[in-house]
C-alpha cells in the first residue's frame, strides 16, 4: 500500500475543472476505484449529492458511469448540502456518500469528498486503498452486475424534516424577521424552507444558482451584501452558509459579522444552561484566543485541533465530546449531525435567542475578541518553512515581541496553494504591524 495520499486532501480530491485530476476521465475511475473498494463487502449503494456548479452535471455522470462499471448501485440526491448528504447517507444504510463540491471556492474549481456509511470522514487507510485501486486497469463487471442508477425524489424534504427536528418540540421562530444568503449554492432550495417552516419572516438572497456565481461576492465567505440586507430592511439577523452548506456566518440587526468563533461560544454557552452535559470544546490553531478565555468561563476544557473540520472530528471523537468549530464558520454538535452543518448549527444559535429573549448583538457580548490579522502569501510552489532561515528569524522576532500577550501561526494551507500568516494580539496596530512584517519576509524568502 502506498505510504502517502497523491490525491486525497484534507477534504477530498480538489482542484481546477479540466485540469488533473479534476476531469472526466480521472473522475469516472475514482468513482470505479471507489466502488472497487466500498463493494468488496458486498454489493451495496452509495448516494452522491453536489452543489450548483456547473460542472457537477459532468463528473456526477462521470462517477455514476465508474460506480456502475464497479458493480455499485448509485442514488442521485441531486443539489445538497454536504452535511445531507451525511445525513441520509446513514438513514439510507448506504455503503458511502459522495459530495461534488469545491465548498467555498470559486465554480471554475470543484472536488470530490467521501463520507463513511456513518456519515463520517472515509478513514485514511480507506482513501489509501482508493488511491491503490486507482493504479489498476479499468475493468468492467458483467452486464448482468452493473450498478443500476435511482433517483431520490425526496432527498431535499428529508433533509428540510432533519434539519428542523434539531431545533426542539415547542419551540418557534414566530416573530424574527431573517435574511439568508445561500451563496447561490446548495442550501438554495432548502435553508429558506427550513426557517419559514418554523415561523420565520425570510428574505432570501443567493437563491438563484445558473452555474457560474456560487460563492460570487455573496454567502459565508463574502458576508458584506448580507449586512447590507439586514440594515435595509430592519432584519433581526441574517444568516450565510457558504457554496455546500458546511460554513455558517451571521450578521446582527446592526450589521456587525457575527463569525464562527462567536457562533460556537454562543452555542456552549446555551448548550451549558441547558446542562448538555459537555465538557469541552474544539477549536484550531486559528481559533481566537477571547473563544479560548470565553469558554473557559463557562466551566470547559478549549483543545485546538489542526485547522480543518477533518482534524477537529478526529479530537471530538478521541475526546468523547459534542462540540468544535472554527472562525470560518464550521461548526460540529456531533450529538446533531455526523459533519458540520450550517443550517443546523444556525437553529442551534436560534435557538438561544428564542429562550433567552436576547437578540444576536447582546448574546455576542459575552465573548471579547482579540484583534487578529489573517495575510495569505501566495505560492508557486510549496515549500517547507522550516528551511528557511530568514522566515525562521523573522517568525522569532514576532514571537518575542508578543510575549504572552498573543499568538502567531505560520503555516501552509491545505486547501489552497497559499502560506497562512497570523497574529493575534492585545493591540490591533502592534497585530497589524507584525503580521505585515512576517508575511514580508515570507514573501522575500520564498522569492530568493
Amino acid at each position: 500500500m502506498t505510504a502517502e495520499r497523491r490525491y486525497f486532501g484534507t477534504d477530498g480530491v480538489r482542484g481546477r475543472v479540466g485540469e488533473p485530476p479534476i476531469t472526466p476521465d480521472f473522475i469516472m475511475k475514482l468513482g470505479w476505484a471507489a466502488g472497487r473498494v466500498l463493494g468488496r463487502s458486498g454489493r451495496g449503494k452509495v448516494l452522491i449529492g453536489k452543489d450548483t456548479r456547473i460542472s457537477g452535471y459532468m463528473f456526477e455522470s462521470a462517477l455514476e458511469a465508474g460506480l456502475s462499471a464497479a458493480g455499485v448501485d448509485i442514488h442521485l440526491l441531486g443539489p445538497m448540502p454536504t452535511p445531507g448528504v451525511a445525513y441520509l447517507t446513514r438513514t439510507f444504510r448506504a455503503q458511502a456518500g459522495i459530495v461534488i463540491s469545491a465548498s467555498h471556492n470559486p465554480f471554475e474549481d470543484n472536488g470530490i469528498k467521501f463520507f463513511s456509511g456513518e456519515g463520517t470522514k472515509l478513514p485514511d487507510e480507506v482513501e489509501l486503498e482508493i488511491e491503490d485501486e486507482l493504479d489498476q486497469a479499468m475493468t468492467t463487471v458483467a452486464s448482468s452486475e452493473l450498478g443500476k442508477a435511482h433517483r431520490v425524489e425526496d432527498a431535499a424534504g428529508r433533509y428540510i424534516e432533519f434539519c428542523k427536528s434539531t431545533f426542539g418540540n415547542g419551540h418557534s421562530l414566530r416573530g424574527l424577521k431573517l435574511v439568508v444568503d445561500c451563496a447561490n449554492g446548495a442550501t438554495y432550495h432548502i435553508a429558506p424552507a427550513v426557517f419559514t417552516e418554523l415561523g420565520a419572516e425570510v428574505h432570501a438572497i443567493g437563491t438563484r444558482p445558473d452555474g457560474l456565481n456560487i460563492n460570487e461576492e455573496c454567502g459565508a465567505t463574502a458576508p458584506r451584501r448580507l449586512a447590507e440586507e439586514v440594515t435595509r430592511s430592519g432584519a433581526d439577523l441574517g444568516i450565510a452558509f457558504d457554496g455546500d452548506g458546511d460554513r455558517v456566518i451571521m450578521v446582527d440587526h446592526a450589521g456587525e459579522i457575527v463569525d464562527g468563533d462567536e457562533l460556537l461560544f454562543i452555542i456552549a454557552r446555551e448548550r451549558q444552561r441547558r446542562r448538555a452535559g459537555d465538557q469541552a470544546v474544539v477549536g484550531t490553531q486559528m481559533s481566537n484566543l477571547g473563544l479560548e478565555h470565553a469558554v473557559r468561563t463557562l466551566g470547559l476544557e478549549f483543545y485546538r485541533a489542526r485547522v480543518g473540520d477533518r482534524y477537529i472530528l478526529e479530537m471530538l471523537r478521541e475526546g468523547g465530546w459534542q462540540l468544535g468549530g472554527e472562525g470560518s464558520g464550521h461548526i460540529i454538535c456531533l450529538d446533531l449531525n455526523s459533519t458540520g452543518d450550517g443550517i443546523v448549527s444556525a437553529l442551534q444559535v436560534l435557538g438561544a435567542i428564542v429562550d433567552s429573549g436576547q437578540p444576536l448583538h447582546e448574546l455576542k457580548q459575552g465573548m471579547r475578541k482579540y484583534p487578529q490579522r489573517l495575510i495569505n502569501v501566495e505560492l508557486s510552489e510549496r515549500v517547507d518553512l522550516e528551511t528557511l532561515p530568514p522566515v525562521q528569524a523573522a517568525l522569532a522576532g514576532v514571537e518575542a515581541e508578543l510575549g504572552d500577550r498573543g499568538r502567531v501561526l505560520l503555516r501552509p494551507s491545505g486547501t489552497e496553494p497559499v502560506v497562512r500568516v497570523m497574529v493575534e494580539g492585545q493591540d490591533a496596530a502592534q497585530v497589524e504591524t507584525l503580521a505585515r512584517q512576517l508575511a514580508d519576509a515570507v514573501t522575500a524568502a520564498i522569492a530568493s
